[in-house]
């Protein structure tokens, strides 16, 4: 046993020694493995960020060629719409552009000159900027429509040796179609096309030659320097001021934007701009201020400023005249006298106007001599409408399709007068009596059925039958005249409307040969030979709201005049707040006040500049420059259609 032992324990020691060798070679190979593994990983790791950085790098470099792409597209249609303003002659002409066609290629050329090229756009203050640079690859540019007449001149003095009526202002349309492509550092491109129109249009000024006042969409003779801003709103129309237009920011609640969409005119050198803490600011910019304080009214057709005055009526006897003879020429340059009205007009019960004293009703200018009537019957109505002593209220409405009814209220006494010019009847109702009248009142000098409703105090309640109904039938031609206010208390609408409530609207015309020159896409088909039109008038007095409408919005349609010369009529809110004016006609006034209106919109009616002579009848007349030679004004305006990134097409 002693020899054995031994054995045994060296045998033992032996097989350990052996197992401790194999376990260092197994920590040597996990060592290697998980030395590997981190190679591995860190290995990733650096590819993985190598890659987000080479993919950040190519999105910023696309990126940055896509508004180079972007900005080559503004720059090469602001270049055509430039070069192709320069073409105008600065003398205006019939036609201005003498082979529009012609034009377009000399403008495409030109501009493909410039920018048909990698062009930087590292120019000026951006000269430090990212570096992009652009191409104009294609492009198209060719006149689509027009020459189109969009203004004529009635008067042949303004028009010789041309025969009149002659053309005064044009429009151009020219289409065009841009391809730019745009690149930054790296060799990424994006390519953007865009395609639109260009309207050009161009008016001249000239001579003197006498227009209706409802030539404007609106007119303002007394604006001082400073007295406030115009409330904001859609104008449309030619707009023109005796002194200086004023103009304020948005804030509320006058948030709506200023856009006028016909020329704006004014006498003085510089307008006036107001700041969001009514501060005023004179300038002869067409915008002023940056931030919230920025004022800048959208012109279509331009801001012509330092312009002659234009002349104010001097009296309103042609209204009163209406009245009697239908002719409404001034007769006499005086007013009619009581006996001149006593031997004329009568009630309705046959008693004629008092020579003295104070009176009340309706009068008429019938007549009961069958010589006088012929060839209708007597009894009939010779003149141009009634004269209504003192106050009235008046409610207009619509009756059958051709009746035009009046209701008037004096006091107590309410008189009901429906003139239907096709059946060729005035009927006159007050009370129990009723009398017919053959024939409806004229004007003499148009031959075209008129009526003139002249009131010797005010109209204290002007409104057709309701909200939103129609007040005036179509082809109906009204002027309302008061001495003194007149009122509306409710909508005044026309039974169909001559104007859309668009920016850009335009009216149905008379005849074929009135919407020369209008689009033909935005005219109101099926609305030809209307001749519906509605004057107010005041000399002496304001034109007021006091509506009891419950939404707090009114329209009154027609053109609405309170001017005299030396007088101060103006516009009034004089019911309490109102949200929405709008006004289908045209608004012209002495002096402008302030409004509690949040918005007011002009609808102009286009047929007072389209149809030559069209305006409500015996309406006050001005002279103004309209037509002729130079200077040109020339204004284009950019309509984007489509744009498209076509980089991935």
């Amino acid at each position: 046993m002693n020899k054995i032992m031994p054995e045994y324990i060296k045998s033992r020691s032996i097989r350990c020694g052996r197992n401790r060798v194999a376990q260092r070679g197994i920590a040597l190979i996990m060592t290697l493995l998980i030395l590997s593994m981190v190679i591995m990983l860190s290995l990733g790791m650096v590819i993985a960020l190598s890659s987000q950085t080479f993919i950040g790098g190519y999105y910023r470099n696309f990126r940055g060629s896509f508004y180079a792409a972007d900005s080559g597209l503004n720059v090469a249609r602001q270049a055509l719409a430039n070069q192709l303003t320069s073409s105008v002659p600065g003398t205006f002409a019939t036609p201005p552009i003498a082979n529009p066609t012609a034009v377009a290629s000399t403008v495409l050329s030109t501009m493909l000159s410039n920018y048909g090229s990698s062009s930087t756009l590292n120019v000026g203050t951006a000269a430090n900027s990212w570096s992009e640079s652009f191409k104009i690859t294609n492009a198209t540019f060719s006149l689509a429509i027009g020459p189109t007449i969009t203004a004529t001149d009635s008067n042949p003095a303004d028009c010789s040796p041309q025969p009149a009526p002659c053309p005064t202002a044009y429009s151009y349309t020219y289409a065009y179609s841009l391809t730019s492509v745009g690149s930054a550092q790296g060799t990424e491109k994006t390519t953007v096309t865009e395609n639109g129109d260009i309207i050009l249009n161009i008016s001249g000024a000239s001579a003197n030659s006498s227009v209706s006042f409802a030539y404007f969409g609106g007119f303002v003779d007394q604006y001082p320097a400073c007295l406030g801003p115009l409330v904001p709103g859609t104008m449309t129309g030619p707009m023109f001021t005796n002194d200086a237009w004023e103009f304020m920011p948005s804030m509320a609640p006058w948030t709506s934007p200023y856009i006028f969409t016909d020329p704006v005119g004014q006498h003085d050198a510089s307008a006036y701009y107001w700041d969001t803490g009514w501060g005023c600011h004179s300038s002869a910019t067409t915008s002023y201020g940056s931030g919230a304080n920025l004022v800048a009214p959208t012109f279509e057709a331009g801001f012509n400023m330092n312009q002659p005055k234009v002349p104010l009526p001097t009296n309103s006897f042609s209204q009163e005249w209406a009245v009697l003879d239908g002719r409404g020429t001034g007769e006499g340059s005086a007013a009619p006298t009581a006996a001149q009205l006593n031997s004329t007009l009568t009630d309705i019960h046959g008693a004629a106007y008092p020579n003295s004293g104070a009176s009340t009703g309706v009068y008429i200018p019938a007549v009961n001599n069958p010589s006088t009537c012929s060839p209708a019957a007597a009894p009939c109505i010779k003149g141009g409408g009634f004269l209504l002593p003192g106050n009235a209220q008046i409610l207009l409405k619509p009756t059958g399709s051709s009746a035009q009814v009046y209701q008037i209220t004096e006091g107590s006494t309410v008189t009901t007068i429906t003139i239907d010019p096709v059946a060729n009847t005035t009927v006159v109702t007050s009370g129990s009596t009723t009398l017919t009248l053959n024939g409806v009142p004229e004007n003499q000098i148009t031959g075209q059925p008129s009526t003139m409703l002249y009131v010797t105090g005010s109209v204290t309640g002007l409104t057709g039958p309701g909200e939103g109904q129609g007040a005036i039938q179509d082809n109906s031609m009204i002027t309302i005249t008061a001495v003194g206010d007149i009122t509306a208390t409710g909508d005044v609408l026309y039974k169909t409307e001559p104007v859309t409530y668009t920016q850009d609207q335009v009216v149905s015309g008379s005849s074929p040969a009135c919407c020369v020159g209008l689009p033909m896409d935005s005219l109101i088909t099926g609305r030809t030979n209307m001749t519906q039109v509605l004057g107010l008038y005041t000399a002496t007095g304001n034109f007021n709201l006091n509506t009891t409408q419950p939404d707090n919005n009114i329209q009154v349609d027609g053109s609405i005049a309170t001017i005299s010369a030396g007088g101060c009529g103006a516009f009034y809110d004089t019911g309490g707040y109102i949200s929405t004016f709008n006004n289908v006609g045209g608004q012209i006034q002495n002096c402008i006040v302030g409004a509690n209106i949040a918005t007011e919109n002009i609808w102009f009616d286009r047929r007072f500049t389209a149809v030559p002579g069209f305006a409500p009848p015996w309406f006050p007349s001005t002279s103004i420059q309209q037509g002729g030679p130079s200077p040109t004004n020339v204004t284009p305006t950019i309509y984007r259609v489509q744009w498209l990134n076509t980089t991935s097409m």
